[in-house]
C-alpha cells in the first residue's frame, strides 16, 4: 500500500497520481554506457582500471535513482494535494485544496517533450514546495483546477 492510500481521510478519493519520470535514470544509465563502450574498445589495463572507477560511480548513483523513483509519489485527492519524496529523509506536503494559492510548472525543452517538469505549489501563509522530474505535470495541474473548480460550487 503507497503513502498516499495509508493517509487518505475519510470520504477521501484519489483523483490522479503519479511518480518521478523515468528521466531519473538518465546519468546512471549514460555512465553505464559508456563503462560499456570503453570495456569493448579498450582492452588495455588502464581502461579497465576506468571501467571499474565508473562502476564504483554508477552503481550507487543508479540505486539512489532507484530509491528516488520507487518511493516518491504525487497525487490529488477530492480534499488534497499529496507529495512524498525520499526513503531514508522524507519530505512530504500534503496540502488541503482550500488553502493552495498557486500552483505552478516549470518545464524545460526536453521536460516539454518526454513530459515531466517541476511543480511548485504554494498554499495560504506558507512558502513555496518544489518538486522536481515529475511526470504528467500537466495533467496534475489540470486535475487539481478541475477539483479546485468541484470544491468552489460545493
Amino acid at each position: 500500500m503507497s503513502y498516499v492510500e495509508k493517509n487518505l481521510l475519510p470520504g477521501e478519493k484519489i483523483m490522479f497520481s503519479t511518480k518521478r519520470h523515468w528521466i531519473v535514470f538518465a546519468s546512471p544509465a549514460l555512465s553505464l554506457l559508456l563503462s560499456l563502450w570503453l570495456l569493448v574498445v579498450g582492452g588495455e589495463a588502464r581502461f579497465f582500471l576506468f571501467l571499474l572507477v565508473l562502476f564504483v560511480i554508477t552503481a550507487p548513483a543508479s540505486a539512489l535513482a532507484y530509491m528516488d523513483y520507487s518511493f516518491s509519489e504525487f497525487a490529488v485527492t477530492n480534499k488534497r494535494v499529496i507529495a512524498k519524496v525520499g526513503v531514508i529523509r522524507r519530505s512530504s506536503l500534503e496540502l488541503l485544496l482550500s488553502k493552495i494559492e498557486g500552483f505552478r510548472i516549470e518545464q524545460g525543452i526536453l521536460g516539454r517533450f518526454l513530459d515531466f517538469g517541476t511543480i511548485i505549489t504554494s498554499g495560504t501563509g506558507s512558502t513555496k514546495n518544489p518538486f522536481s522530474y515529475v511526470a504528467y505535470p500537466l495533467k496534475l495541474k489540470r486535475c487539481v483546477h478541475e477539483q479546485l473548480d468541484r470544491f468552489e460550487k460545493s
